[in-house]
């Protein structure tokens, strides 16, 4: 019985199962390019993109416009930020100009060798390594003993020779004495003779007038012979006192140089004796000591090292750096010891020459192989004030110096 289709009580026919008529699909179509044109718009930045002569720039800065306009608190953040960065830049580099810095620098000191003098046994060792010690503070002690013999026999020969002046100055005092008598003898006999001599004229003249016995002008004429003898006499005994005096003062003068040598040899002695105990020459560190009681020492040998607390900074600049630096200049010193403190000083001196000048074998560029290299000069950096922290030869520093 057919069924019709327009009663209200018909069964609804399945619409998955009921053919699509050809105007549903038309009906349908357009909302497939309807889709296409909504992703057109989207599709056309690209195009403009790839073709910037289909006019993409203008839409590009419309586009960055519109994103200012819509995000204007980013905008300005990003801009402040780069201004800020910018003026940092600039301001870092206006400071910067003002310094010069290097890290090839090191701490320096006048590193005292202590040796032996003499030789000895060591009888004390009066440090440990790195003690600190001030100046003329014992730091050894060598077996004194033999030494202090040798003073004494110095001292000895010192008062010996004493004596010998003083032998023979008195002898000297005496044959003094005995020049005056021979001289007064001298005088007498002199004297005597000339008496002798008028005795003798006035017998002869008497003897020729017949006054005067024969008798009486030969006892005259004897006893001038005798005055002339005894004139004679005295006078050698006056030359040979005189010779004796002059004996006498080469004594005194040989007397006068053994006791300078003496004297001289007792100096040693006790310059000697004093070199057993050796002291600190300076304030500063005993270091790297060698030695122990009872090590027998031999003169020139190195018994410890002696850091003096007087240290500076010798930094290598290179030479390009130099231009502006000058002595008096302001240094902050930063020692990698001390990573938390900051020293201050100021340029001391500027080498007068680079390193390689005054190396052990200084470099030869009179050869084809000659390759610039920027040399660097020691500059010596000294400290303001006496630094509060220890320092020793070969710690790392980084100065800056203040060029303007």
């Amino acid at each position: 019985m057919p069924v019709d289709t327009n009663s209200p009580v018909a069964d609804p026919v399945d619409e998955r199962r009921r053919p699509t008529r050809r105007s549903e699909k038309r009906d349908k179509s357009p909302q497939r390019s309807d889709t296409r044109r909504r992703a057109a718009p989207d599709a056309s930045p690209d195009k403009t993109d790839a073709s910037p002569e289909d006019g993409g720039a203008p839409q590009d800065k419309r586009s960055l416009s519109g994103s200012i306009k819509r995000h204007p608190v980013t905008a300005g953040t990003v801009l402040l930020v780069v201004l800020l960065v910018a003026a940092g830049a600039v301001a870092w580099w206006l400071n910067a100009r003002n310094y010069e810095w290097t890290d090839d620098a090191f701490i320096d000191a006048r590193t005292v060798t202590v040796g032996a003098e003499i030789a000895g046994r060591i009888t004390e060792v009066a440090v440990t390594d790195n003690q600190p010690v001030e100046a003329g503070a014992v730091l050894l002690r060598i077996d004194d003993s033999d030494y202090q013999a040798s003073l004494k026999q110095a001292e000895a020969s010192v008062a010996a020779a004493q004596a010998e002046i003083t032998n023979v100055a008195a002898q000297t005092e005496a044959q003094n004495a005995k020049i005056d008598a021979a001289q007064k003898q001298v005088a007498q006999a002199q004297a005597a003779l000339e008496f002798a001599k008028s005795e003798d004229r006035r017998n002869r003249e008497l003897l020729a007038r017949g006054t005067a016995t024969e008798q009486q002008a030969q006892q005259a004429a004897s006893t001038l012979r005798q005055d002339q003898a005894a004139l004679d006499t005295a006078t050698a005994n006056a030359e040979a006192a005189k010779s004796q005096l002059a004996v006498l003062q080469a004594q005194g003068k040989s007397a006068d140089a053994k006791l300078r040598q003496a004297r001289a040899s007792e100096d040693q002695a006790r310059t000697t004796l004093t070199r057993t105990t050796i002291v600190a020459p300076v304030a500063g560190r005993a270091t790297n000591i060698t030695v122990a009681k009872g090590t027998y020492a031999q003169p020139g040998q190195v018994l410890m090292m002696f850091v003096p607390k007087d240290v500076w900074v010798k930094a290598n600049f290179k030479e390009t750096q130099l231009d502006l630096m000058r002595p008096g200049q302001p240094v902050d010193i930063a020692i990698d010891a001390y990573p938390e403190k900051t020293f201050h000083g100021r340029v001391d001196s500027v080498q007068a020459g680079s390193g390689t000048a005054f190396s052990l074998l200084p470099a030869e560029n009179a050869t084809g192989n000659f390759v610039k290299v920027v040399q660097r000069v020691p500059v010596k950096i000294v400290f303001d004030q006496p630094p509060d922290a220890y320092l020793g030869p070969g710690m790392s520093v980084v100065p800056t110096v203040k060029v303007r």
